[in-house]
């Protein structure tokens, strides 16, 4: 009998599972979840740059729907940690900035979510191995070759964003 082997698309589907759990894990000592701390990290990655990004643009960025943006933004600004303010240029646009105690916790929790990378990519050569650089450019060819989700309708509406 042929052992049957797991798609390519269940072992990233586990792996993804398995690598939340933890990165759960590190940054809940910020009082943090993985997509609010994906959505901080992003946020200080783009003030880096000199943005001020709106929700959408930061959805874009993170890869995250504009609905779910806009709830982790209203949860992280309930926290103190960012600042949503009205964009000068679109009335019912949203900019973020991260306050001085967003940055300062964004900044720790990229520390231990980047010394977790490393730990989790060990077994491949770390973050710098060429084993990881390769899996790293085959899974950018696979997010580019698959179609993009369908938008998410407002739960609480039911509209398209």
């Amino acid at each position: 009998m042929e052992e049957l082997r797991p798609t390519t698309g269940s072992l990233v589907w586990h792996l993804a599972l398995r690598w939340r759990a933890a990165v759960d894990r590190e940054v809940a000592q910020f009082g943090l979840t993985h997509a609010q701390y994906s959505a901080l990290a992003s946020l200080r990655a783009l003030a880096r740059r000199g943005e001020t990004p709106s929700q959408r643009r930061l959805a874009e960025y993170t890869g995250l729907g504009p609905i779910y943006v806009s709830k982790l933004a209203r949860a992280l600004e309930r926290g103190g940690l960012v600042a949503r303010v009205t964009d000068p240029t679109d009335a019912r646009a949203r900019q973020l900035t991260l306050t001085d105690q967003g940055a300062e916790i964004a900044d720790r929790a990229m520390t231990v979510v980047r010394a977790l990378d490393a730990e989790l990519t060990a077994p491949l050569g770390g973050p710098d191995g060429s084993r990881i650089r390769t899996l790293g450019k085959s899974l950018q060819t696979l997010l580019q070759a698959a179609p993009e989700p369908e938008p998410e309708p407002d739960v609480e509406t039911g509209d398209e964003p």
